[in-house]
């Protein structure tokens, strides 16, 4: 016979007399787990009398809870609410692993009120006991349902630098770190890139050493042991996921060498073979971005000059050789070489930052005939450069606020900022010896107003090589009219010069194997 509302009442008013021999009523406990198989409203008042007395019956223990969760999955959404909502009053002791467990295969609900509400009945668990709670949510995250899986571990990103360090103690992020080591072992990106967010912003690791741990996990993750297959998306893919991720941990006490070296030795000879994982990406633009960004931070390496010297052949890869002038002395008809900024800025920077470690390589490590290739190169890039810097400043001239925030002007103020920079480098590479000291700050980060328009005349420094006010560097070729070499082409600068949000675009792609790889079918239904 069905629980009535009667029998409900009547059974809550038993045990709420009964004070301290509640263990007695047993029966009356019982009518109350019968109500979840009876109507909505019995139901309703079920899901609020069940965890009311449950510590009082810990030989029912395993049928409450079993009837709480049969009102988590009710079909009236009011039911499965209020049971949810009353499920960390079950959180005691041995129980708040499997009550963990429960809410947290509960995030895979559509209905964005109970999803809020499961969050929030898992954020109070965390505070009663956090180490059950994370226990409940790694053991979904490594062995639950895709669905479950990929919203504990957002969860987890979202939710963990919110809890304050009396429930977040050392302990408990030490644990965080080695369960979130073991899920890593088999990821996606995305998965990889939430959980490198989850474990960057643990207080335990805010070290030296803390973030030298980090990067280990990263370069474990990179594969920086094989070589690159190029014409493989994935595998391209996971190596930019994993250096942006690397990035902001290097200093000058955690390196980037291993990095550093691998491009060099890696992508470098590949850099025109690289298959983009995403059709709107310039690979080859975002990977010389990515190497001029780790450069500084690079420490001793083993092989310098042969990377030193890759680099020094993919810069002249991207610098044209002046065309060729005919009897008159005008420029032939054939069509003046591009220069393309954006790739000579990362690899000038990078090459200029490596070579303070080997300052003679220009010198000593180069033979005469390609040393003098590279001056030619080098100057007459400078002159083409000067034209369109003065024309830039033009455009941008007077120009402020609202003015300078049209795309067009936006393109121009950071290609002012590339043009600037490479002027810089090369005028130290003018240097006799080639000097390494000048600094710069890369074009696609934040630029200051006072750097991206000054409408003055630029200064001996801006003008690099050749330019009025400096020493000039030793004379390897007539200087000709700059308007002969260079006409600036027209859509030169695109939009992809500035920053490239890439790492928000989704996932590896059918990887297979240890680390960002597909992990297999985990549908097993309820497991609770």
């Amino acid at each position: 016979m069905a629980v009535t509302i009667e029998d409900l009442y009547r059974s809550y008013g038993v045990l709420a007399d009964a004070k301290d021999n509640l263990s007695q009523h047993k029966d009356a406990y019982q009518v109350i787990l019968d109500g979840v198989k009876s109507g909505p409203k019995e139901k309703r008042l079920a899901a609020q009398f069940i965890p009311k007395f449950f510590s009082s019956f810990p030989e029912l223990a395993d049928s409450a809870i079993n009837a709480q969760l049969d009102l988590c999955e009710d079909e009236d959404v009011s039911i499965r609410r209020q049971a949810i909502k009353e499920l960390p009053r079950f959180a005691t002791g041995e129980n708040i692993l499997r009550v963990a467990d429960i809410l947290t295969q509960l995030l895979q609900t559509d209905d964005s009120a109970e999803f809020n509400q499961v969050n929030g009945a898992l954020v109070s668990i965390f505070k009663i006991d956090a180490k059950g709670t994370l226990g409940g949510l790694f053991s979904q995250i490594l062995q639950g349902e895709d669905i479950v899986r990929e919203r504990a571990i957002k969860f987890l990103s979202t939710k963990l630098k919110t809890l304050p360090e009396d429930v977040m103690t050392k302990e408990m992020e030490d644990y965080v770190f080695a369960e979130t080591k073991k899920v890593l072992e088999d990821v996606t990106g995305e998965e990889f890139v939430l959980l490198m967010r989850v474990v960057s912003g643990l207080r335990v690791l805010q070290t030296v050493n803390g973030r030298q741990q980090l990067v280990e996990l990263v370069v474990e993750q990179a594969f920086l042991e094989q070589a690159l297959n190029p014409a493989d998306p994935d595998t391209v893919d996971r190596l930019l996921q994993c250096t942006r991720q690397a990035l902001p941990l290097f200093s000058k006490n955690v390196h980037s060498t291993r990095f550093v070296t691998y491009f060099c030795e890696h992508v470098l000879p590949n850099l025109s073979a690289l298959t983009s994982p995403v059709a709107e990406l310039d690979i080859q633009l975002e990977v010389l971005k990515l190497l001029a960004e780790m450069s500084p931070y690079c420490g001793d390496m083993d092989k310098l000059e042969p990377n030193l010297n890759m680099l020094f052949t993919k810069l002249l890869e991207f610098m044209p050789v002046p065309p060729e002038e005919a009897e008159n002395g005008e420029n032939s008809a054939s069509e003046e070489p591009k220069l393309q900024f954006s790739y000579v800025e990362c690899l000038l920077f990078g090459f200029h930052q490596l070579g303070k470690k080997l300052p003679d390589f220009l010198i000593e490590k180069v033979d005469a005939e390609r040393l003098k290739d590279f001056k030619i190169r080098l100057q007459y890039f400078a002159r083409g450069l000067q034209v369109y810097i003065r024309q830039l400043r033009v455009a941008l001239q007077g120009k402020s606020g609202d003015a300078l925030k049209t795309d067009e002007n936006k393109i121009k103020v950071v290609a002012l900022k590339i043009t600037n920079n490479i002027n810089v480098l090369i005028k130290d590479l003018f240097h006799n010896p080639p000097s390494f000291k000048s600094t710069v700050s890369l074009s696609w980060k934040p630029i200051q107003k006072s750097e991206a328009v000054a409408p003055k005349r630029p200064s001996a420094e801006e003008m690099g090589p050749g330019g009025d006010g400096t020493k000039k560097p030793v004379s390897l070729q007539p200087r000709r009219d700059a308007r002969q070499i260079y006409n600036p082409p027209s859509g030169k600068f695109s939009a992809t010069i500035g920053n490239f949000t890439y790492e928000q675009r989704g996932s590896f792609r059918g990887g297979r194997g240890r680390g960002f790889g597909g992990r297999g079918n985990r549908s097993r239904g309820r497991i609770y």
